[in-house]
């Protein structure tokens, strides 16, 4: 059966680290659900790039997925603390699926009480409050991927497509990307 991943987007979303691992995801034949969470179809991110959602979050919210991934910018602290995402994380930590979070996103697996104990990475701009965060571009732990910005969201959406298919595919992709790592 195919994988199947949320990407939420909000308001102000840093457009790299949302559209990077959709495009990534999809290669790897991973179907990618876009998510806004307001009423509109049509998402604003930080540097006024528009994408359009294929679903409200609410209409998709109670499905289940593989990997719920989170992109940061500016607009993830409009969303914080907000109980409907919180217990769509825990919900998915629970059951074992993937949890993609990057740049300021992190903060809500603070908010969700999942942070303890964790390893993760996350943007500069968020050390006050995830002062254990490291300086690597992306942190797996378990079913939980971090990663720090704009700048490793290639790097962040590899390891996605990593944990949701195989290495060889990983491979494929990062190949045809011209990716200038070895996997």
């Amino acid at each position: 059966m195919k994988k199947k991943a949320l990407v939420i987007l909000h308001p102000g979303f840093e457009e790299i680290e949302a559209v990077t691992p959709i495009d990534l995801l999809a290669r790897a034949e991973v179907h990618v659900v876009k998510a806004a969470i307001g009423d509109h179809l049509q998402v604003e991110g930080r540097s006024g790039i528009t994408l359009q959602a294929t679903h409200r979050l609410s209409e998709v919210i109670e499905e289940h997925f593989d990997a719920v991934i989170l992109p940061g910018g500016p607009g993830i602290m409009q969303i914080r603390n907000h109980p409907e995402f919180c217990a769509l994380l825990v919900r998915q930590k629970a059951a074992g699926n993937l949890i993609g979070c990057i740049c300021a996103a992190p903060l809500l697996l603070r908010d969700a009480g999942l942070i303890d104990g964790l390893s993760y990475t996350a943007h500069p701009s968020t050390a006050a409050e995830l002062p254990n965060a490291s300086l690597e571009a992306v942190v797996q732990d378990g079913n939980i991927v971090t990663s720090r910005g704009a700048g490793t969201a290639t790097e962040f959406a590899l390891a996605l497509v990593r944990s949701l298919t195989d290495g060889a595919t990983t491979q494929t992709i990062a190949d045809s990307i011209c990716w200038p790592h070895r996997l």
